[in-house]
């Protein structure tokens, strides 16, 4: 009983984290962006508390506008500059390739892909996710890592030959954490709400992206 409550709490921990980040980096935010509009107001003599509405629009706007520069200058040779210099800084590459996961695009070469392939000595199938398409040094092999549940940020990687690799369309990297999460007590075909069975081969599925 008590294990299955600590399970349960963890799946809970992992389902709020992204949201809790989420909310604490905008509290961060506000609370700067409203220390740099109360000053503004304070040098034009502006009374904050009588005008706390008129504050409060001005924050957002100033807000918007540091976003947009920030998005500007991240399409420019300046972000590339600076990018080379936080390299520098411990962990950084680790950590962009970590966002860039959860970012990875639905489609293209980036595609994270949500497999199953054959159990390792065993009977039956095991979901796991490729990353990258590339194939491995070992000829007609591709990387795929398995996760563990429900806590999904260790795993194993596996140099697993093609033809034991099936693709299961349609399934996104979220869809593979909420399978995790739910320490399956989910199915994927619940998750996707798809039929049992929905799954190419990964060659079929390299002709088709041909």
């Amino acid at each position: 009983m008590l294990k299955k409550i600590l399970n349960t709490a963890l799946q809970g921990f992992f389902w709020i984290l992204p949201i809790l980040l989420i909310v604490l980096m905008l509290g961060w935010l506000f609370e700067n962006i409203a220390t740099l509009t109360h000053f503004l107001f304070d040098k034009f003599g502006v009374d904050t508390d009588k005008y706390f509405l008129l504050w409060m629009v001005a924050g957002l706007v100033v807000g918007l506008l540091m976003l947009w520069v920030i998005g500007a200058i991240a399409n420019t040779r300046i972000a590339t500059l600076l990018e080379l210099w936080v390299k520098k800084v411990p962990f950084y590459s680790t950590l962009k390739d970590m966002v860039a996961i959860f970012n990875a695009s639905k489609k293209g070469k980036n595609k994270v892909l949500v497999v199953a392939v054959k159990a390792f000595g065993q009977p039956g199938y095991n979901i796991g996710l490729m990353y990258s398409t590339k194939q491995s040094i070992i000829k007609d092999h591709y990387t795929v890592t398995l996760s563990m549940s429900p806590i999904p940020n260790g795993g194993f990687m596996f140099e697993v030959h093609q033809d034991d690799i099936l693709v299961v369309e349609g399934a996104t990297f979220n869809d593979n954490l909420n399978y995790l999460l739910s320490m399956g007590t989910k199915s994927l075909s619940d998750i996707l709400n798809k039929a049992p069975g929905d799954l190419i081969s990964f060659t079929q599925w390299k002709q088709q992206q041909a």
